[in-house]
């Protein structure tokens, strides 16, 4: 894996410049980071979420087994709850982890004053949670992959008898074998299951059954975990407050950035042997729009902006810079190329955009010949981003910067031909192409009432205009429209996604046809596709998986089910008070690694 490609911008540790007025505690002597999220959260049961926003909340308040070190480039796994790394057999297919005792969920009424210890027991009940079919989990067809000996069976026995999934009957891939010892059997060979999902806190952090039972339906509201945090406060797509988890262990900040990594080594330098969480309190607000997100920011009532919208970047970076303005208040930047891909979707069951006969295939690859992917890397992305090749993102294996496929084509020309030998044209002289038995053509292409979504729709109209396509805008907002498209609601979509570990087979998961109603939001079906895929879950990393990565990138962009368009970049500025701020690669969690400094310490 690359080492992550980080241009420090100015004082990254975050230590101030004189003058600095610097931040404050809330008036009850609270240290608090403030965070904005550009789209709304859809709740913090990890079993029944899938949007990257609920999944940057819940890994600081539930967690998984593992965790990856949050200075180590390239990526580093190491223990969280588990006491040492796993043991595994010869062929990967047997994994057992101890759990470290004397670990406790956070206080709950569910637990009548009594220390809840987290046990074995709770990963095993934890994992069934995305199997039951009244959990409805989105992620259900991701673990399902993984193949537990016996989930699938339980879940399909719950389905036939029309009664409640069985939490209470052993299977062999998930076993307590006791206290503080689990044992996870799969059908298959998983060399990479602790990055894959041991290391996975946003998904599947240990739960306790009695709160899941206790509140039921109501269960995204009552987040309890063993996590530093617990949650607060949350009105809904508009604000969320997490405070410190009082019964949180002693842990302490320790990492291992590489010896050459001066910014990672002047962090753990400030940082290192303060107990976690280091703050007491975080605040979210949801600020959809970008004007108003970046005046908190400079406004200092925002600590950390992620991802400074594109229209500001010449603001806040000219020349790739820190303005001298904000360089003068001390505050830092980062920029960072992101494993992520932003892209198209089609929906392969859509009669129009649909579907694997000739023609239908052609109109797909005609769209994605005709968008200006370099116009919307300059125009609306202001240079913040990469053109994509392929699904597979930056930093994982089997990216290569040096691949270049169709899908990264801008070839109008050509898009014109492809349609017009499938008999795509314009029977009447309106200006407008036909379906090839005549019907009109008309895309319809779902989207979001926010700048950065108008300006890419302006853009998507001119570019079908010039192909002589059609295309309506359905606005609606993004939760509501994430819901429409996994159950198959839409004919095309444009959205992003971020690779959820180091290996790129993460990124493929969107072609598998067992993700439908998940990841597949394009509902793309294909056996061939499929066998791959499920190859490179039990291949080592060598020459026969790197094959099999080939053969899956050349036939996701043969039927085109999605367009990629663009890797983006990621600009990051920290106020002077917040020590320790570095973006993630594959993870969301850090709150708990930083430190805000009050007006003294920054004065200091």
């Amino acid at each position: 894996m690359k080492r992550r490609d980080t241009l420090v911008l100015a004082a990254a540790t975050g230590l101030s410049l004189p003058g600095m007025a610097g931040a404050a505690p809330d008036g009850k002597g609270k240290k608090v980071l403030r965070v904005s999220f550009r789209v709304a959260e859809t709740g913090f049961d990890p079993a029944q979420i899938n949007d990257i926003y609920s999944r940057t909340v819940t890994p600081h308040i539930f967690e998984a087994l593992y965790q990856y070190d949050p200075l180590a480039r390239p990526a580093r796994v190491r223990p969280l709850t588990a006491d040492g790394m796993p043991e595994h057999d010869a062929d990967f297919r047997t994994w057992t982890v101890k759990i470290r005792p004397g670990i406790y969920f956070a206080d709950d009424p569910v637990f009548k004053g009594t220390k809840r210890e987290l046990t074995a027991a709770d990963y095993v009940y934890a994992y069934k949670r995305f199997a039951d079919p009244a959990v409805k989990s989105p992620a259900w067809n991701w673990l399902e992959t993984y193949e537990f000996l016996g989930l699938a069976e339980l879940r399909k026995q719950a389905q036939s008898r029309k009664k409640p999934f069985d939490y209470d009957q052993a299977i062999e891939g998930l076993v307590a074998l006791d206290r503080y010892t689990v044992r996870f059997r799969v059908a298959s060979p998983r060399p990479r299951f602790i990055t894959g999902v041991l290391a996975s806190s946003d998904l599947v952090g240990a739960v306790a059954r009695e709160v899941v039972e206790a509140y039921g339906d109501n269960i995204p509201a009552h987040p309890v975990g063993t996590g530093p945090f617990r949650l607060v406060q949350w009105r809904r797509s508009s604000f969320i407050a997490l405070e410190r988890n009082p019964d949180y262990r002693d842990l302490r900040y320790d990492a291992s950035p590489a010896a050459d990594d001066a910014e990672g080594q002047a962090i753990l330098q400030r940082l290192k042997g303060r107990r976690l969480p280091i703050i007491d309190r975080v605040e979210i607000s949801i600020i959809e729009e970008n004007q108003p997100r970046w005046l908190n920011f400079l406004q200092g009532a925002t600590d950390v902006l992620e991802d400074v919208p594109a229209e500001y970047i010449e603001q806040a970076l000219p020349g790739g810079k820190v303005a001298p303005y904000l360089a003068k208040k001390g505050i830092s930047g980062q920029r960072v190329v992101r494993s992520a891909t932003d892209y198209t979707i089609f929906n392969m069951e859509d009669p129009v955009v649909g579907g694997y006969q000739p023609h239908k295939v052609a109109l797909r690859r005609a769209i994605a010949l005709a968008v200006d992917v370099q116009a919307e890397i300059d125009r609306v992305r202001r240079g913040q981003a990469i053109r994509a090749q392929s699904a597979v993102v930056p930093h994982t294996y089997a990216y290569a910067a040096a691949f270049r496929s169709e899908n990264g084509e801008y070839d109008l020309a050509r898009a014109k031909a492809l349609l017009e030998m499938y008999g795509y044209i314009d029977r009447d002289g309106d200006g407008w192409r036909e379906q090839p038995d005549g019907r009109p053509l008309l895309l319809r292409k779902t989207t979001q009432a926010n700048q950065q979504s108008r300006e890419l729709d302006d853009l998507w109209r001119r570019d079908m205009k010039a192909l002589g396509v059609r295309t309506e805008f359905v606005t609606g907002k993004w939760p509501e429209n994430l819901k429409a498209a996994r159950a198959g609601k839409f004919q095309l979509w444009s959205v992003g996604g971020v690779a959820a570990d180091p290996d790129g087979q993460s990124s493929l998961q969107r072609f598998h046809s067992q993700q439908i109603g998940g990841q597949n939001m394009a509902r793309f079906r294909m056996p061939a596709l499929d066998a791959l895929y499920d190859r490179l879950s039990a291949l080592p990393d060598g020459p026969e998986r790197a094959a099999a990565f080939a053969e899956i990138k050349r036939l996701s962009i043969v039927y085109m089910p999605y367009k990629a368009h663009v890797h983006r970049m990621a600009t990051d500025l920290v106020q002077p008070w917040v020590v320790g701020y570095r973006r993630p690669l594959f993870w969301q969690e850090w709150w708990h690694n930083v430190d805000v400094l009050t007006h003294p310490e920054v004065a200091a």
